[in-house]
């Protein structure tokens, strides 16, 4: 097992973030914002810790991971719909898995935490943090998008 996933998976089955409180999620114009006060009063603490500062929720703990049916999986910052359950698959990690998000739907960045560097990918129109995204996901994109469930809702086709 290469060392950066080794630490890359601990901390993620521990739920830790690389620094809790200082870093934020993504940073920009979006076009929806709320003030520190206002996430905090709609979201739980698991969340904005999540959406908000790049946190990590624990492996098999969302119930989205085992989700099945149709439908569609938005952001639960600001509902914008992020995946369908058509890219959707079984990854074996613990986490909420697609292998491709829709058209205009997520941002992405640099994240340089835990001595490695990976994609971050955030909702682009409200900046909340959805997870990373790997390059061991299966054809014909070969990537994993791997979302903490905290961070989406699920709707039903």
């Amino acid at each position: 097992m290469l060392r950066r996933n080794f630490f890359q998976g601990a901390a993620a089955f521990l739920g830790l973030s690389a620094s809790p409180k200082a870093i934020a999620a993504a940073e920009g114009n979006f076009e929806v914002t709320r003030s520190e006060a206002e996430w905090k009063a709609m979201l739980t603490s698991l969340e904005y810790r999540v959406m908000r500062e790049e946190g990590t929720e624990r492996a098999f703990t969302s119930p989205l991971n085992d989700e099945k049916r149709a439908g569609i999986f938005h952001c639960k910052g600001c509902d914008l719909p992020l995946y369908s359950s058509e890219h959707k698959y079984d990854s074996g990690t613990g986490w909420p898995s697609f292998w491709q998000a829709r058209s205009n739907a997520i941002g992405t960045k640099p994240d340089r935490s835990f001595f490695m560097v990976r994609t971050e990918c955030h909702c682009r129109r409200c900046g909340s943090h959805l997870g990373h995204i790997f390059d061991d996901g299966p054809q014909t994109t070969g990537k994993r998008h791997c979302i903490n469930g905290v961070s989406l809702t699920f709707r039903a086709a």
